[in-house]
């Protein structure tokens, strides 16, 4: 019986992983006492002695340094009203159109993404300022929650993502490579995002009714120009500023990240919002997010040498050999795999946990890094959407006004979670969507 547990260890740690994480254990001390526990029963306590060095690795790794510059960035944005007025604008200029509040949600939702990055700080404001309007000019509120809580996680894919930072460093791709290699496919899901809203403007148009002529005809075209202008100028000022610094090869991304972080305190003062509660409120804000991030990282990198220490990923190997699914087979098992995970664990658990196991297999399999990364990206963002643990979902509700039940917002993220699947499936169809910038430009 013993020899049987001592050989099954790797998939025994998994078991009693999930078992305290469905139990409502932190995951940044679950994982790491998880892994120290099986440790020291696989190797005895002379395990501990290699953890320092593992450690060490991790505080002086320079690239991880973007994460918390990005997470001071996109707070810093969040307070600073940059959502507010884009949302008022782009609700003008595309009220017009059956669908138009949508429109004007999943359009904020990628610039925000493109300047800020954080699903819970977009799906917030955009759940308190959006939603009580779309439901006050007759949008359904399945529609209406499913683009805000769909359009907040755009984030995830879309440059500077944070987990993209992460998902480069396990697995070995340059950072600006996956940036640039995200902006496709992140555009190509905002176009399926715009598509399903529009053609549900046509099917169903009492869901998604235009804005009336009278309420339009209150601004003028040049007034709308000029708001256009004064929110848009400011986040797209800032994307050029960290992208295009990194894209021309001016900046590494944590240069850019440090410029970002400078800018969106300059966009800050302008906006009048800087002081010193608000640079309180960024700091600890930043401060709790990034301690949660290294801790899980830490205790992930213990998980992972422990699993590979004990056979794991030569077990793991061995069943997709034995499975005998091919190489195309072994991805869509690994894709199915990831997505079922996202039902139960948030982006950054799977990202630490999975994601240094499946990488050697499918770089054996002659899979391009690159490729499968942005692969992954796009899978796990649909992990903020897919219930019972979606966190985009438990966002909205907390802001959700009375009358918007859970089931309104299961049931309007179900065709944005299909919308997902399609355009994982167009990634895959049409690796250039991922290789072909940063091919151009190296």
């Amino acid at each position: 019986m013993i020899g049987l547990f001592m050989d099954n260890l790797p998939g025994w740690m998994f078991v009693a992983l999930f078992f305290l994480l469905m139990l409502g254990y932190p995951v940044a001390f679950t994982i790491g006492a998880v892994a120290l526990f099986f440790g020291a029963i696989g190797f005895g306590f002379s395990f501990f002695e290699l953890l320092p060095i593992r450690i060490w690795s991790i505080i002086q790794n320079f690239t991880l340094l973007a994460v918390p510059l990005f997470v001071f960035m996109g707070v810093t944005l969040e307070r600073s009203g940059v959502a507010e007025d884009l949302l008022d604008t782009m609700a003008l200029l595309f009220g017009r159109l059956k669908g138009g509040l949508a429109i004007s949600v999943i359009v904020v939702g990628a610039l925000l993404a493109a300047s800020t990055g954080i699903v819970g700080a977009t799906t917030v404001t955009m759940g308190l300022l959006a939603l009580p309007t779309m439901l006050r000019r007759g949008y359904s509120p399945e529609l209406s929650c499913g683009a805000i809580a769909a359009s907040g996680t755009l984030g995830q894919i879309i440059p500077p993502s944070i987990v993209l930072v992460i998902l480069a460093d396990i697995v070995g791709v340059p950072v600006g490579s996956l940036f640039m290699g995200a902006v496709l496919p992140g555009m190509v899901l905002v176009g399926l995002y715009l598509v399903y809203v529009v053609a549900i403007g046509f099917i169903r148009p009492e869901w998604a009714p235009a804005l009336s002529k009278e309420e339009l005809s209150k601004i003028s075209a040049a007034e709308l120009i000029r708001r256009v202008l004064r929110s848009l100028v400011p986040p797209a000022a800032l994307i050029l500023a960290v992208l295009g610094s990194i894209f021309v090869g001016l900046a590494s991304p944590t240069e850019a990240a440090a410029l970002g972080a400078f800018a969106a305190l300059v966009l800050a003062a302008f906006s009048r919002k800087l002081n010193l509660n608000m640079i309180r409120e960024v700091v600890r804000t930043t401060t709790k997010l990034t301690s949660m991030v290294f801790i899980i990282l830490v205790g992930a990198t213990i998980f992972g040498l422990v699993f590979r220490g004990t056979g794991g990923d030569d077990q793991v190997r061995q069943f997709l050999t034995t499975a005998d699914l091919g190489r195309w087979g072994e991805l869509a098992l690994i894709m199915g795999s990831l997505f079922l995970a996202g039902f139960f664990l948030d982006f950054i658990e799977i990202t630490f946990i999975f994601v240094p196991v499946i990488t050697p297999l499918l770089i054996n399999q002659g899979f391009d890094p690159l490729w499968f990364s942005i692969l992954i990206a796009v899978n796990l963002q649909t992990s903020f959407l897919t219930p019972p643990f979606g966190y985009a979902l438990f966002y909205l509700k907390s802001v959700a006004p009375e009358g918007v039940t859970t089931g309104h917002i299961y049931r309007g993220i179900v065709p944005f979670v299909a919308v997902q699947v399609v355009g994982l499936i167009i990634v895959v169809l049409f690796p250039e969507l991922v290789t072909w910038l940063p091919g151009l430009i190296f």
